[in-house]
């Protein structure tokens, strides 16, 4: 079926494809968290969760596997390399504390994705201790035993962890869509302009579109 997207229609394969949803976790999105700490206007983060959760609604009614990712370490961050820990201001690190325990730590509740996103037993979370999604995770293998070709995208941000993980997934050959109005960044110039370097010279990384093209193209293939 196909999805009207820039730079042109994706073709989309509903037995081969599955959702990404990037580090949709509290401390990133809350006020009070991590993100806010450092001075970021959480709120943009926090306008796209509905329509997050209506991504994430559309491939539960059409029964398509979803993938969950959180940003994570581990409490001895031996998974933390100096060169991502060191930055910031001294007290804002990845492990310090800060309002919602340990900062990126797996299992502190700032590390957990937010309740309205969390989720189901059957759907794949994993914990990445890089920004991109492939990493020390195994999820490469994962999606290769699944039969995966295609990766829809959202969640945050879109310049850091979005964008990485979708370069990523583009060398390991999967086709990758991202839904525009399902990622956001703390910096609107970013966002656009990753966004414009995604679709760029005939869709170099991948392909964009609005949640309503692909829930579009979805029903109809499936009405």
């Amino acid at each position: 079926m196909q999805v009207t997207a820039r730079p042109y229609a994706f073709a989309l394969d509903p037995a081969r494809v599955a959702l990404v949803v990037i580090d949709m976790q509290r401390d990133f999105i809350e006020p009070g968290g991590f993100g806010d700490s450092l001075g970021n206007d959480v709120a943009r983060l926090k306008a796209i969760v509905p329509t997050v959760a209506s991504l994430i609604a559309l491939f539960r009614r059409h029964a398509l596997p979803i993938i969950h990712t959180r940003e994570a370490h581990q409490p001895d961050l031996s998974d933390c390399p100096p060169a991502k820990r060191l930055r910031g201001a001294p007290g804002l690190r990845i492990g310090d504390a800060g309002a919602m325990g340990r900062i990126l730590i797996a299992g502190e509740p700032g590390n957990a994705i937010l309740p309205e996103l969390a989720p189901l037993p059957d759907e794949i979370a994993i914990d990445k201790p890089g920004k991109g999604m492939f990493w020390a995770t195994g999820l490469h293998e994962r999606l290769q035993a699944m039969g995966i070709t295609q990766l829809v995208f959202a969640g945050v941000t879109t310049e850091v962890c979005v964008q990485t993980s979708m370069r990523e997934a583009n060398d390991r050959g999967y086709d990758c869509l991202l839904i525009e109005d399902a990622t956001e960044s703390y910096f609107p110039a970013f966002k656009a302009a990753t966004i414009e370097m995604i679709v760029a010279q005939g869709g170099i990384v991948g392909w964009a579109t609005p949640l309503a093209s692909l829930a579009s193209a979805l029903e109809a293939g499936h009405g």
